[in-house]
């Protein structure tokens, strides 16, 4: 496990350049991705084969016009029909796909939209994940905010009226314990009414652990679904371990989540297999776990610090489109969130087709809140972002935006008894 964090903007030690170099060029150097680490649980379940499975004998230049139009005919969605819908077949029926689409979120959502902001508290990182702006090796400005600054940060966004919050940090369980996560949660829960988590991947026991101490859900990015790309992407530390990272909504379940996200990071493989198995594997789990709040989110890739030139030029925004309103036509009941990767002129349209849920006034950095939502200028350390956003508008300029267009933004719906 590799625990020193780079924080030299000018350059890296010679070791650590010898090291990522060796792990970049040598697969033999690296650990192998399905092989559990010590500590790590492992549960008994068929979800993983049943999306895998539904994903290699996928081939999205098999289907056909009239496939599609079969599909679009179908009251019901199958899996089969949803195969169809995210094919190549599909793009020219967008217009139809969207006129669906917004009738099934109609039909289940009416026109709300819900509203929230994530909170990043730490962005230290033991892994090395090429595209990540907190991956080990990229020399980033690293911090961890103490108790009192993350009630500071919570204070100032409930201040804004938000509801809601996503509290995330770097993969780095040494830097960003448990403990840390659990006493971040209670915090939350005096200042919002739902919080999630997009932190690593944990064992059941750890789960409930962070459901006790006040969190609601939790958001998991495969990142991508097939395996082998996978290997070449995440090059060091437990993110590796890649069956790990799939079951980890499940053990959220286990240990009480009320609810779990799903997603690929469209960008890094075949994003149309990648956009099926998300779908799957909130269908599978949907399944075994009917009593669970399921959603889905569609992040592209988005340039890095010191790595401008990541970025997604397979995934347009028609064909993000497409993938959304198949999900929605598969899934009507699921919640679809669409973050501020996106522009706001795509989120504003998407709003009224398919998307439930959107981020507002967010800030991928570390302790910067203050400066953000107030203006202040102020001399408080910050941590580097993870990734550039598209969509910087303030909760106000989003429910405004959100209520021109004939949407009921919503910060909360949920009442605790």
């Amino acid at each position: 496990m590799e625990n020193q964090f780079f924080t030299d903007l000018k350059s890296l030690p010679k070791e650590a350049l010898q090291k990522k170099l060796r792990l970049e060029t040598d697969p033999s150097f690296r650990t192998d991705h399905m092989k559990y680490l010590p500590g790590m649980e492992q549960i008994s379940s068929d979800v993983c084969g049943n999306v895998m499975s539904q994903m290699h004998s996928y081939d999205p230049l098999r289907y056909t016009a009239a496939d599609v139009t079969a599909a679009l005919a179908h009251d019901v969605c199958s899996i089969e029909d949803f195969k169809a819908l995210l094919s190549c077949a599909a793009e020219p029926f967008l217009e139809q796909m969207a006129q669906r689409a917004r009738l099934e979120t109609g039909r289940h959502f009416g026109n709300t939209v819900y509203l929230f902001t994530p909170l990043y508290i730490a962005n230290y990182c033991e892994n090395y994940c090429v595209y990540c702006g907190f991956h080990c090796y990229n020399p980033i400005s690293r911090m961890k905010l103490s108790l009192e600054q993350i009630e500071r940060e919570m204070k100032i966004i409930s201040e804004s009226g938000m509801e809601e919050i996503l509290i995330l940090t770097g993969e780095s369980r040494a830097q960003s314990s448990v403990s840390y996560i659990g006493e971040a949660c209670k915090l939350a829960r005096r200042y919002f009414r739902m919080i999630g988590l997009e932190i690593y991947p944990l064992n059941t026991e750890d789960y409930r652990y962070l459901h006790e101490c006040g969190a609601d859900y939790v958001t998991v990015f495969q990142e991508t679904y097939d395996a082998g790309k996978y290997e070449t992407l995440h090059l060091l530390g437990p993110k590796r371990v890649w069956p790990y990272r799939f079951d980890a909504q499940e053990r959220a379940l286990l240990g009480g989540m009320r609810g779990v996200a799903f997603s690929a990071l469209l960008g890094l493989s075949d994003f149309r297999k990648d956009a099926l198995a998300s779908a799957l594997h909130a269908y599978y789990l949907q399944r075994k776990y009917p009593q669970a709040e399921i959603s889905l989110s569609c992040p592209r890739l988005r340039p890095i610090r010191n790595n401008r030139d990541i970025h997604a030029p397979c995934v347009g925004e028609r064909q993000l489109c497409q993938i959304l309103c198949a999900y929605r036509i598969f899934l009507p009941f699921a919640g679809i969130t669409v973050s501020s990767r996106e522009s706001a002129s795509f989120r504003d349209g998407i709003s009224k087709i398919a998307a439930t849920k959107i981020s507002a006034g967010v800030s991928t950095g570390i302790g910067d809140h203050e400066s953000k939502y107030t203006g202040k200028e102020t001399d408080a350390a910050q941590g580097d972002e993870q990734f550039e956003i598209d969509d910087d508008r303030s909760l106000r300029a989003m429910y405004q935006d959100m209520a021109d267009n004939g949407l009921q933004p919503v910060l909360n719906d949920y009442l605790y008894v």
